[in-house]
């Protein structure tokens, strides 16, 4: 007999909605910066983000390295898209992560679904508890990546700033230098 885990976290992050679900849900850009997933590729030659389409994911050794099988679903760019899993997960029957990007004033409001089902009821407790740490620092590393592209962005912005007032400063003495010459 199998039970049901569902698990559903809310968090704003600034920025726009198609930037979040190209992060999120194409599943090379996804291991680059989730700490939960080891690795992530899509199957067949196509290779695109597309309702129907199958990526393979590897989690991290933390959750016990599983390897699995995802087909896309319900793709509608930029507002939302998930996978489900094709079989079994481990001691989970079906997985499956549902993503909604909802434009709002200074960012974006991200909702991450996971539904699962377990296929031992012995195994619900501690399976859940993982769950739920995965879906927490995965919306916590989703905002550190974006943040972390918009305060490099400003850190250049600042050096570029410093340099041309530098420049300035410097061009301000030759002036008064050469102007004290000629007098």
């Amino acid at each position: 007999m199998s039970e049901s885990i569902s698990i559903k976290q809310t968090i704003v992050v600034r920025a726009r909605p198609d930037v979040l679900y190209r992060l999120a849900l194409d599943p090379r850009r996804r291991a680059g910066w989730d700490p939960n997933v080891a690795s992530g590729a899509y199957e067949g030659s196509e290779g695109r983000l597309a309702n129907g389409a199958l990526a393979r994911y590897k989690f991290s050794r933390r959750l016990l390295g599983l390897s699995f099988t995802v087909k896309y679903g319900q793709l509608q760019a930029p507002q939302r898209g998930g996978w489900e899993s094709v079989r079994h997960v481990g001691p989970l029957e079906k997985l499956t992560q549902g993503w909604t990007f909802k434009p709002m004033p200074g960012g974006t409001e991200v909702t991450l679904n996971l539904n699962a089902r377990v296929r031992f009821k012995w195994v619900r407790q501690p399976v859940e508890r993982a769950l739920h740490n995965m879906v927490a620092t995965t919306l916590l590393e989703l905002q550190r990546q974006v943040d972390a592209q918009g305060a490099q962005l400003l850190e250049d912005m600042g050096r570029e700033m410093q340099e041309k007032q530098k420049a300035d400063q410097k061009a301000a003495r030759e002036a008064a230098k050469n102007a004290r010459r000629k007098k």
